[in-house]
């Protein structure tokens, strides 16, 4: 006979057997993955059954608080010991990986790492680095031939391995503040055939590189350095873009919007491609007939060519369903009527399909009220116009915030549903 506390605890380790035996494997798997690792690691006191559960978690996430703050002297010494367990311990494919190593810099077990990964069939990785100490990725990230979707933040990618041919999985491709030649990322790209999402946000490379990619559906660009030529992207669906200089290259541009769905430009952006346009059209050769979705975002409508050039992509986008339109340096002035911005000059188009428009930053002046009443004199399925004004400036808000309502009830509405609300915030 067991004594009475030992039979207890031995009931106990019984019943808890019993518990997590019944789970079927892939119900482990999801709460081994839901855990941070740390705890993950824990489950296997739980019973005889979850001793070595986690060695097989096919996801891992490898956050700081694994090995300490900045302050700790042991870091790289936690972290090695962390990975050497994990190399040694981990069976079956490991599917994805989320790194954050803000205090580690260039950690030499960071290379076996990865070499770890391609030989597990890694898919997709998620790597955060130092913004102050951004260190060189190995080129064993090279060696991942199964990825499908990477994601780089603060590093440097130095060269390619000659032996490089391409990650010919790879769907999602996303690169913030990354050091790489322009050589590099137009071959990085190029060599993805399936690639359906890019990202590249102040990535920093010298000289043009062209977007060459196939199947490419979205692109997002804020750039800091260097230019782009989206030279073939035949199925591009949603485009953004932001460009923090003025020497950004934009030729061929327009031939990438034909099947576009979703735009979205951004404070100099406008600019740029105005500028490429050189004497801005009436509008384009084509209509813009998939786009749906068209958000402009810091529009000077004090510069003449902006907003002939806003009109512009407007005019060519009679299928548009949404509208968004931030004033990004309201217009004081008083000037006269914009004879681009008259009914007459319109009388060809109707949109037929603006179902919603969202105006920011207003302030009341001519050029802005001329355009609130083009819109509602040629959409007649509009439902909601929303106007919100310009708060940081305080002086023309209160000047205006009582004659703009008025205005705006004078103006002729093609919709006999549509909602005008009239958002006057002063500081």
């Amino acid at each position: 006979m067991l004594p009475n506390g030992k039979k207890h605890a031995c009931d106990q380790s019984v019943s808890l057997d019993l518990l997590t035996s019944s789970l079927p494997e892939n119900v482990i798997d999801d709460i081994l993955i839901c855990l941070p690792l740390r705890d993950a690691v824990r489950t296997s006191i739980l019973s005889t059954k979850w001793r070595y559960k986690w060695c097989r978690i096919p996801q891992l996430n490898l956050d700081p608080t694994l090995w300490g703050t900045a302050k700790d002297v042991t870091l790289i010494t936690k972290f090695t010991n962390i990975m050497c367990h994990l190399f040694a311990s981990h069976v079956g494919s490991i599917t994805k990986v989320i790194l954050e190593n803000y205090y580690l810099g260039d950690c030499p077990v960071i290379d076996k790492l990865i070499y770890f990964l391609s030989r597990n069939s890694v898919q997709h990785l998620d790597f955060s680095f130092d913004l102050c100490n951004p260190p060189k990725l190995p080129s064993s990230i090279f060696n991942c031939s199964q990825l499908m979707h990477l994601s780089l933040r603060d590093c440097s990618i130095q060269f390619a391995p000659p032996a490089f041919k391409g990650f010919d999985r790879l769907i999602t491709l996303e690169l913030c503040r990354i050091t790489i030649s322009s050589k590099l990322l137009e071959s990085f790209i190029s060599s993805c055939p399936l690639l359906d999402k890019l990202g590249l946000h102040e990535t920093i490379h010298s000289g043009v590189i062209e977007i060459n990619a196939p199947m490419l559906r979205a692109f997002d660009f804020t750039e800091g350095e260097g230019s782009i030529i989206l030279k073939s992207v035949p199925r591009l669906v949603k485009l953004s873009l932001c460009y923090l200089f003025y020497y950004a290259d934009t030729r061929n541009c327009f031939d990438s919007f034909y099947y576009l769905e979703h735009l979205d430009l951004k404070c100099e952006s406008l600019k740029l491609l105005s500028a490429a346009a050189s004497e801005v059209p009436i509008r384009l050769p084509f209509d813009l007939n998939c786009l749906k979705h068209l958000r402009l975002d810091e529009i000077c409508f004090a510069k003449l060519e902006v907003l002939s050039f806003v009109l512009f992509l407007i005019r060519s986008s009679q299928h548009l369903q949404y509208l968004e339109i931030e004033i990004g340096h309201p217009v004081h002035d008083d000037s006269p009527e914009q004879q681009c911005l008259k009914l007459e000059a319109f009388s060809d188009v109707t949109f037929n399909h603006l179902k919603k428009v969202k105006l920011r930053g207003i302030i009341g002046s001519n050029r802005e009220m001329q355009l609130i009443k083009l819109l509602l004199a040629k959409s007649p399925v509009l439902r909601t116009m929303l106007i919100e004004t310009f708060s940081s400036y305080k002086e023309a808000s209160e000047k205006n915030k009582n004659k703009i309502p008025i205005v705006l009830n004078s103006f002729r509405r093609a919709s006999p549903k549509v909602e005008v609300v009239y958002d006057c915030h002063v500081d």
